[in-house]
């Protein structure tokens, strides 16, 4: 087992939550934490506990995201016009990879981060290594030529598991897609509860 496998399953179990929505995750079958004393009786959390629970499964939501990388996304959704939750939200979605995984394209988010590393990914024409490459509202995704038979993209592409956001538009056939809309959290079909506005109170303390 990979380790980017073994974190994923880690972050589920930790959480208690299948925050993925995934069929095969253990929180599925054990609902309590991993370890020697995982299936002690939680008690209840502080405020500061629950704001960092709520960080902790937002960041964990999207990958291999560093908490340097996770606070500098915070960072910039405060300086920006509006709500700053929903300012988070819509810069979590404008990366690269998440706009991969939600255009299903790839199975998993981490998959997705793999898969732009490795330069299976062109945005306007030009390939596109960086996950975090932040998306604009018309830019257009493809994935490239070699990339579009890979088993992998077939398989997803056609799993019924989830359905691709209406601020999404994609065309399977040619294997494009193109964020139509910044999202609000509402909009964005996470399978469990998120809480932006717990994240923005834990980094303003």
């Amino acid at each position: 087992m990979s380790k980017r496998t073994r974190a994923k399953y880690k972050i589920d179990r930790r959480m208690g939550e299948n925050i993925w929505g995934r069929p095969k995750s253990p929180a599925n079958r054990r609902d309590y934490g991993p370890g020697e004393h995982g299936q002690r009786r939680r008690g209840k959390l502080s405020d500061f506990g629950l704001q960092l629970r709520a960080k902790q499964k937002l960041k964990g939501y999207y990958g291999n995201i560093t908490e340097k990388q996770f606070k500098s996304i915070y960072n910039e959704a405060e300086r920006l016009r509006g709500d700053t939750s929903e300012n988070l939200i819509g810069l979590l979605e404008a990366r690269l990879d998440a706009l991969v995984y939600r255009s299903k394209f790839v199975p998993t988010v981490f998959a997705a981060r793999q898969f732009v590393n490795h330069g299976h990914v062109k945005v306007n024409g030009r390939r596109v290594n960086i996950p975090s490459f932040r998306c604009k509202i018309g830019d257009v995704i493809e994935l490239a030529d070699k990339s579009r038979e890979v088993p992998m993209v077939l398989e997803a592409v056609q799993s019924p598991e989830r359905d691709v956001p209406e601020y999404i538009d994609v065309d399977h056939n040619k294997m494009t897609a193109s964020i139509n809309r910044i999202p609000v959290l509402s909009d964005v079909p996470y399978p469990v509860m998120m809480e932006p506005n717990l994240v923005i109170e834990y980094y303003s303390r």
